[in-house]
């Protein structure tokens, strides 16, 4: 991750896109959602907030204007793909007039990644018969808390 670039785009309403290229951090959440001390079947628990969050820091630069098609088809793309078996989206789908006033509202940017920085809370401090239980009952919140049962059953090392 680190020395990689991140592609992305902001509205142009958003004050970071005035300021110089410079330091910035994107903060990327992850799955997120209560646990109830209950569902860990042993006594004496507290609830809590099981959470997964990454921080990219590092040097954000505008890219110029004429790449800003490029961007929005790459990340709609990238993110269309995974709403599999839906027909994807594709900016084709917008009538020439809307698509060029959108594109126009938005700006390109890279961020190259000089650090990226995660945390899990996924109850593993808990023996693993408590936490295999409790993420029984995250399981019952779906889709509320998509892929969080998942990550607390096999956290990632």
């Amino acid at each position: 991750m680190e020395g990689d670039i991140t592609e992305l785009h902001l509205v142009c309403s958003n004050p970071i896109v005035r300021l110089p290229d410079g330091a910035a951090v994107i903060a990327v959440d992850g799955p997120d959602g209560y646990v109830s001390p209950d569902w860990y079947g042993v006594a004496d628990q507290v609830p809590t907030w099981n959470y997964v969050a990454v921080h990219l820091r590092g040097r954000l630069e505008r890219r110029p204007q004429k790449e800003i098609r490029g961007v929005v088809n790459r990340l709609s793309a990238l993110f269309e793909a995974r709403l599999a078996p839906k027909p994807p989206w594709t900016s084709g789908k917008m009538t020439p007039e809307v698509l060029e006033r959108m594109l126009k509202s938005i700006a390109p940017f890279h961020l190259h990644v000089e650090e990226a920085l995660s945390t899990v809370k996924l109850s593993q401090n808990k023996n693993d018969r408590a936490r295999l239980a409790a993420a029984d009952g995250v399981a019952q919140l779906e889709p509320r808390t998509p892929g969080l049962a998942a990550l607390m059953r096999e956290p990632p090392a």
